[in-house]
């Protein structure tokens, strides 16, 4: 990892304040339904949104914002709860959101980012947001990551965020975040309400294209049950507080110090998400190696975390090598399965499953050993390039089904 840990999520970078509390959408009193995200100065910011046909009305009024306002922002403000998705007032809710987020921040409604989380197809009520928005913005503060979580957390079951200090021309830079998702993972760009805010001076353009290029390898290989959200985005704000003289150029060293804090904070929140995925008693890692270009990589791995036997043989501690062996089989990438090599590790130890596409004779008990950890550890090498990538899931558990049937409830 370049650069080390530091505390705050959200609130790490220097000049970003954030707040969160119960304005009501929720009728849990105990738990946040509303948090804003503040910058003391405009930030150059980039997004990402998901793929699917059915998007979130918060995600066309996000990137609306951020086209009319050139790759600007200065505020986010999210609500938990309810998706604000597939309504017909919509978009005129995400705007008023925006609006009322700008007049008590005295800011422009276009430099604001949106993003709402929750049931698809209920009205969002805005008078509860509304009424709590100068309670929300009087609360900021350089510590209130906490809350701020706290208030995009639907069926999480801990917060997730993180943050990495590390050092551009001298000047100490951070880049942190928060994410919020646990289930209806699957991504095809980010997955989940992702925010990252990080105080290094950098280009909107630069940003974008870090953003996008990381998300491939780190979001973009996480899955918990094979459902694309309609509401997933990830956006990243950069208002250059560190003093480090801006990042204009790919090929600038800097920027590649950059990019690879970019991705190690990714990968860590991605493998929050994947351990804490619905149901979930063990987080699944599958790492692809020998490939012959990255897309093969992504493609064989991505194929053998979201197999839904796969993860119910890792739930139940079942050494079942043959239905991994078949989910690389189905992969749609090119490559020879009579080259294939699979091992299975975990903490307590590693075990040959499979060697030249067929299965391996193997100890029953020293595999159970194995499965019974809680973060397994899948092995493939194709024998066919030098190429590597690794993709996050977690098991199928009874539970999943229980969370997921009374949802709404």
């Amino acid at each position: 990892m370049t650069g080390k840990h530091s505390e705050g999520g959200v609130c790490s970078a220097k000049g970003f304040s954030a707040n969160g509390l119960n304005c009501g959408i929720n009728p849990d009193k105990n738990k946040n339904d509303l948090c804003m995200v503040y910058s003391d100065v405009l930030c150059n910011t980039a997004a990402v949104y998901t793929q699917n046909k059915v998007k979130g009305a918060p995600i066309i009024v996000t990137k609306r914002n951020l086209e009319r306002s050139k790759g600007k922002s200065q505020a986010i403000i999210a609500n938990s709860k309810n998706a604000n998705t597939a309504n017909a007032d919509g978009e005129q809710k995400a705007v008023k959101m925006c609006e009322l987020t700008a007049k008590v921040l005295g800011i422009r409604p276009e430099q604001v980012i949106v993003a709402s989380t929750g049931v698809i197809g209920e009205v969002l009520p805005i008078e509860p947001i509304e009424k709590s928005m100068r309670e929300l913005a009087d609360g900021l503060s350089y510590s209130g990551n906490a809350k701020a979580v706290n208030a995009i957390m639907t069926t999480d079951t801990v917060p997730k965020e993180t943050a990495i200090q590390f050092e551009i021309d001298g000047k100490v830079c951070t880049l942190g975040g928060m994410a919020k998702g646990s289930g209806m993972i699957h991504p095809n760009m980010a997955t989940t309400l992702n925010f990252l805010t990080t105080d290094v001076a950098i280009t909107s353009e630069l940003l974008q294209k870090a953003l996008s290029e990381t998300v491939k390898t780190t979001y973009n290989c996480l899955t918990v049950d094979g459902d694309t959200s309609t509401n997933d985005m990830i956006s990243i704000m950069a208002n250059g507080m560190a003093g480090n003289k801006r990042i204009e150029c790919e090929d600038d060293e800097r920027y590649v110090i950059f990019k690879t804090v970019l991705h190690d904070v990714l990968e860590e929140l991605t493998k929050m998400l994947a351990k804490d995925g619905e149901g979930a008693t063990k987080m699944i890692e599958c790492t692809c190696s020998g490939a012959k270009d990255l897309d093969t990589a992504i493609i064989v791995a991505k194929s053998v975390v979201r197999s839904p036997l796969v993860k119910s043989g890792i739930f139940g501690s079942d050494a079942n090598w043959g239905r991994i062996l078949c989910a690389i089989g189905y992969a749609e990438a090119d490559f020879d399965i009579n080259k294939v090599d699979v091992d299975v590790s975990s903490s307590a130890g590693e075990i040959a499953a499979c060697r030249n596409g067929l299965i391996v004779a193997f100890s029953e008990e020293k595999a159970k050993e194995v499965l019974l950890q809680d973060e397994i550890y899948i092995h493939i090498h194709l024998n066919a390039g030098d190429v590597s990538a690794k993709a996050w899931g977690c098991d199928l558990t009874y539970d999943y089904v229980k969370i997921n049937g009374d949802y709404r409830s």
